[in-house]
């Protein structure tokens, strides 16, 4: 009781001094800032609340305050802005201005969490110039291959012991994660090593929707959740145990083998001159693997399942895909091939509506000012932590029609995909599933690579039916992403061809 009554005793006194802080260095700009609630009021807000699963709290607050809000987090403001015009506004026409991040819970090297910096820079061209560079993403050609192999075959299990039924987003989620991990450490790599990289992977992202709580006065919050704050420690102890050891051999093998892979540009880089030109230390290293399996595992299997969805909702979108794929691909052929799918462009459009519809993040990674700067009339002062509304954009009446119906006719033009479609958010933001400006996600060819591969070949090997007597349920649950509240259940067939069969 005591220890209890201790820790609410500190809350308490630690939000009244943040509060009383908070007014008096705000007292002279507090009536520049962005509207939003009295200052206590949002303290407790954000300590009740996941950061991920604000949704319906910021349309009630955007009903009352406008487009930008501000609500306060410990001794920051936090600044919401939910207008597409306005985020294009200070993301592309401002666009260094914006480009910081809010500083991390431990120091952390990783291209997410990085502060906009010489580091930063070298660090995300590293990974754009080498791994997801288009000449070497389509040197991994074989190892998507073997992934399709790997999803066809676990899904057809699913259905022989269930009587066709599977369910499927464990399947995509496996798949879409050994991908990736061929694509980090090589593909030499045994189904023991790729459990304990799965394993101690899991275990990190499980454990980063328990953090939400060291957001709000981390240094206080460390302290009352020291257990939680040590089983972090623990996870990133554990996953130098497993990386490590794979890093290490490709100091030794990365010679001999004409594939090129993440942890070989790693093993090469030299931080910039402010850092002393040294290479990486095996810590950061391991962060940076970690950052590359985590960032496109959940991002593409939540975008996957969502389209697969609406896919088997939509029969008529199905038969569609399969009328493309078949005028493009040769019956006999074992794979639609990643040059055919540039052929597809209606593959392209569902793939675009099912980001624009889902988008697997309903916002984006905090941005933070690296200088005050005046929006609208308001003062966003230095350092301040600023977020955007991704789905709300996405959804917007003015912009799309009808737009929480699923369509992928909305991207297409002559049979072609319009020439206006632009996700990158240059001209103008329409939807941003992977943000815009020069935070925009460094991995977008090749997640949209990976879902148009994976949409097109399992829609042509296996007929997707929905369950008898069954409704698909789009209802929302926010996690790491925003999944299916209940997973998609799908009957499916495999179709018959001429040939049916893989090589690795």
């Amino acid at each position: 009781m005591e220890f209890w009554l201790l820790i609410t005793l500190t809350i308490s006194l630690s939000v009244t001094i943040a509060y009383l802080l908070i007014n008096i260095t705000t007292k002279n700009k507090k009536s520049k800032l962005p509207p939003g609630p009295p200052t206590i009021l949002g303290n407790l807000t954000l300590l009740r609340t996941s950061l991920f699963d604000l949704t319906q709290t910021l349309r009630r607050l955007r009903s009352i305050y406008g487009p930008i809000f501000t609500i306060h987090i410990g001794f920051r403001p936090l600044i919401f802005i939910t207008d597409r015009d306005l985020a294009h506004r200070v993301l592309i026409r401002n666009g260094a201005t914006f480009a910081d991040r809010p500083p991390p819970l431990e120091p952390n090297p990783t291209i997410i969490s990085s502060s906009y910096s010489p580091r930063w820079r070298l660090l995300r061209r590293n990974l754009l110039s080498n791994v997801l560079h288009p000449s070497r993403v389509r040197s991994h050609a074989n190892s998507r291959k073997s992934v399709l192999r790997y999803l066809a075959e676990d899904l057809t299990s699913q259905a022989r012991t269930r009587g066709g039924l599977c369910v499927p987003v464990e399947s995509f989620r496996r798949a879409m994660f050994r991908l990736l991990v061929l694509m980090c450490f090589g593909g030499d790599l045994g189904e023991g090593v790729i459990k304990d990289i799965e394993e101690v992977e899991g275990e990190m992202i499980l454990h980063f929707g328990k953090l939400d709580v060291f957001a709000s006065m981390p240094r206080l919050m460390k302290l009352i959740f020291r257990k939680r704050w040590e089983k972090l420690m623990e996870i990133r102890r554990r996953q130098e145990e497993v990386y490590l050891p794979l890093i290490e051999a490709r100091k030794r093998s990365a010679k001999n083998d004409a594939l090129f892979i993440y942890a070989d540009s790693l093993l090469e880089l030299k931080l910039p001159p402010e850092e002393g030109g040294r290479g990486l230390n095996e810590r950061e290293m391991v962060c940076l693997c970690s950052e590359f399996l985590a960032a496109g595992t959940d991002t593409t299997s939540t975008a996957l399942q969502w389209i697969m969805a609406n896919v088997v909702r939509g029969q008529r979108v199905q038969e569609r895909i399969l009328e493309e794929v078949r005028d493009v691909v040769r019956e006999e052929a074992e794979k639609v091939k990643e040059e055919e799918i540039q052929r597809m462009p209606y593959v392209k459009a569902v793939v675009l509506e099912g980001l624009r519809r889902h988008p697997p993040g309903h916002f984006v990674l905090p941005h933070a000012v690296s200088e005050e700067v005046c929006v609208d009339g308001y003062v966003i002062p230095k350092n301040a932590t600023v977020n955007f509304t991704v789905a709300e954009m996405g959804w917007d009446e003015k912009v799309w029609e009808e737009p929480m119906e699923f369509r992928p006719e909305r991207f297409l033009s002559g049979g072609e995909v319009a020439e206006g479609v632009d996700i990158t958010g240059s001209r103008e933001i329409k939807m941003m599933p992977f943000g815009v400006g020069r935070r925009i996600c460094p991995g977008m060819g090749l997640a949209l690579l990976h879902l148009e591969y994976f949409v097109a070949n399992l829609v042509r090997e296996f007929e997707w039916k929905a369950v008898e007597g069954e409704e698909i349920d789009f209802a929302e649950k926010v996690e790491l992403t925003v999944v299916m509240k209940n997973p998609l259940r799908a009957k499916i067939v495999p179709r018959a061809r001429v040939v049916v069969h893989y090589e690795c």
